[in-house]
C-alpha cells in the first residue's frame, strides 16, 4: 500500500496546500490528553480560528479509527475532547495504532510525521518535550528532538517545557543539527517564562526572515527540522523564581511517589497547576495562542518567499 492510502487530508486543507496558501499544523494530545472537558474544546477551535484570522489554514492532526488525518473536521475534535480511550500516539506507537484501527491524539513528534507526509512545513505547540531532569541516569529523552532532527518541520514553540532540563535540551539538539531561532529574542524562553538565561543560536527579528531560513536550509538539503522559539507575552509570563519554587515542588513529589517515564510529564504538569491555582494552566493556553499565531505569520512569508 501507498502512503496516501493511509492518509486522509481536509478538503480545506488539500486546497490550500494545492494552491501554494499557507498552512499550519496542529497537535492533538492538547485536546485528549492536555485539557479537561469543555475547556480542551474551547482551546481547540480557538487554536484553528486563530490561524484562520492570520489569513492562513489551520490543520489539526490525528488518527481516527486507524486513518491519519490532517485537518479534523469539529466533529472529530469535539469527539477527541470527550473520548476518553483516545491513545497518545508518538512516532513508536503511530503504525501499531494505525495498523489497529484505533483512535490516537499525536504528539509533537508525530504531528511532526504526519505534516511532512501532507506537506505542511509550520507547525504550531505549546512547549516541545526535551531532556528531562536525570537523564544522565534515567535516559529520559523525548522523542521530539529525535524527531526534529530527522523531519523537515519547523515547529514554532514556546521553548521547551520548564519542567526539562533545559541545558541539555538545548546540547541535544545542538549534536543532532537542529537550529534553535529566537523569535525576537536571543535568550532562549522557559515556556511560563520569557528568558531561561540561555542562548539561542540566533535572534531572527522578523516572519521573512524566518522564512528565508526556512527556504536556504531546504536548498542547502540539510533534512532536520528547526526549533522557532518565541516567548510567552509579557502580560502573561510567570516570573522565573516563582515558577522554580512550584517546579521544585512538584519534582520532589514525584521524587518520594516514584513517578518516572512517561508518567512523569503530566503529573508535574498536573501538580503545577495544582500549585499555582490555575495560574500555570492560563500561561499555557496564552504562549499557545501566541504561539499559533506567529506559525501563522511565518506561514504566509513563507508561501510569498
Amino acid at each position: 500500500m501507498a502512503l496516501k492510502d493511509y492518509l486522509d487530508i481536509h478538503p480545506d486543507v488539500a486546497q490550500a496546500l494545492a494552491e501554494g496558501r499557507p498552512v499550519v499544523a496542529l497537535e492533538s494530545t492538547i485536546i485528549s490528553h492536555g485539557l479537561p472537558w469543555p475547556q480542551n474544546l474551547e482551546v481547540a477551535r480557538d487554536l484553528e480560528a486563530v490561524i484562520r484570522e492570520e489569513g492562513a489554514v489551520p490543520a489539526t492532526v490525528g488518527i481516527v479509527k486507524g486513518r491519519i488525518v490532517v485537518g479534523l473536521s469539529d466533529d472529530q475534535i469535539v469527539e477527541f475532547a470527550q473520548n476518553s480511550n483516545v491513545v497518545k500516539v508518538s512516532r513508536r506507537d503511530l503504525a501499531t495504532v494505525v495498523a489497529l484501527k484505533q483512535d490516537g491524539a499525536t504528539t509533537v513528534a508525530s504531528t511532526m510525521i504526519c505534516a511532512a507526509m501532507a506537506g505542511i512545513r509550520l507547525f504550531a505547540t505549546g512547549g516541545i518535550g526535551g531532556v528531562h531532569r536525570g537523564a544522565e541516569v534515567s535516559m529520559d529523552i523525548s522523542a521530539d528532538l529525535v524527531e526534529l532532527s530527522r523531519t523537515q518541520v519547523a515547529v514554532v514553540c514556546s521553548g521547551a517545557k520548564s519542567i526539562l532540563d533545559l541545558p541539555k535540551t538545548l546540547e541535544f539538539l545542538e549534536t543532532n543539527g537542529v537550529p534553535v531561532l529566537g523569535y525576537q529574542t536571543a535568550d532562549f524562553p522557559a515556556f511560563h517564562s520569557r528568558e531561561s538565561g540561555l542562548r539561542v543560536d540566533q535572534k531572527v527579528d522578523d516572519a521573512d526572515a524566518v522564512a528565508l531560513i526556512l527556504k536556504t536550509r531546504e536548498d542547502l538539503q540539510m533534512g532536520a527540522g528547526e526549533v522557532i522559539a518565541n516567548p510567552i507575552p509579557e502580560a502573561d509570563e510567570i516570573a522565573k523564581p516563582v515558577i522554580d519554587g512550584w517546579i521544585a515542588t512538584a519534582l520532589q513529589e514525584a521524587e518520594e511517589q516514584n513517578v518516572r517515564g512517561k508518567d512523569a510529564t503530566p503529573f508535574l504538569l498536573s501538580r503545577l497547576a495544582e500549585l499555582s491555582e490555575g495560574v500555570s494552566v492560563a500561561a499555557n493556553l496564552a504562549l499557545v495562542k501566541n504561539n499559533a499565531r506567529i506559525a501563522a505569520r511565518i506561514a504566509k512569508a513563507y508561501c510569498a518567499g
